[in-house]
């Protein structure tokens, strides 16, 4: 296992924004930026043991600057979906940017894919290698209520595995949904056409024109 952590560009107000890489012995290597903590790569050797690198990306902070669709981001304070950018919550009405038609989309006009994270490295053992990111969300930032400290821990493993495990806490009632962004090329490169996912699910929520759940089971 290695952790290696380089210069990925500067911010326009001249912050510097790292990378991190992780390798295991397998071949698999994994990128982590502080912008966004996005995942920028995912190399993995296929069953022949040709390497590709499976997840959508850039490799320059300029274009993630730029903007994109959300390419491996952690996707916060909410990620999808707000009905109309309102919410309830204890007696009270929050009224939150419209940034996906009428909806609230993954945390608004600033949520957590363009903010700049701390970042630790962990301490790597023979059997995995990690990095710890943590950011700050105030209370009222992009509408919502309440204080939150969140951490995001990216973990690769020897086998294979890439944990994510996300932790947040505040100090007053507010709604938090966090998951990583990655679109994923299996193929690691041309379309996904051929491509097939099984979706182990009982049951699934289907959505309206403006892909808001309609409450149905």
């Amino acid at each position: 296992m290695s952790l290696d952590e380089k210069i990925f560009g500067h911010m326009p107000d001249g912050t510097t924004i790292g990378i991190y890489t992780l390798k295991n012995q397998a071949g698999v290597v994994v990128k982590i930026a502080d912008y966004g903590a996005i995942i920028t790569e995912i190399h993995a050797p296929d069953r022949e043991g040709k390497d590709a690198d499976v997840v959508l990306g850039f490799d320059n902070l300029d274009r993630y600057i730029q903007g994109h669709p959300f390419f491996g981001t952690v996707a916060g304070r909410v990620a999808n979906r707000i009905a109309n950018g309102k919410f309830r919550l204890e007696g009270k009405d929050y009224t939150l940017a419209r940034n996906n038609g009428p909806n609230h989309l993954h945390g608004g006009l600033k949520g957590f894919d363009k903010k700049v994270w701390k970042s630790k490295p962990l301490p790597t053992t023979g059997h995995e290698a990690g990095v710890e990111f943590s950011c700050f969300s105030s209370d009222g930032e992009e509408g919502y209520p309440g204080n939150l400290n969140v951490t995001v821990t990216y973990t690769l493993t020897d086998k294979n595995e890439l944990r994510i495990e996300y932790q947040a806490k505040t100090d007053k009632a507010t709604p938090i949904n966090l998951t990583n962004h990655s679109y994923f090329n299996l193929a690691g490169f041309g379309d996904i056409l051929g491509h097939e996912l099984w979706l182990a699910a009982d049951n699934y929520t289907p959505t309206d024109e403006g892909l808001i759940p309609t409450g149905e089971i």
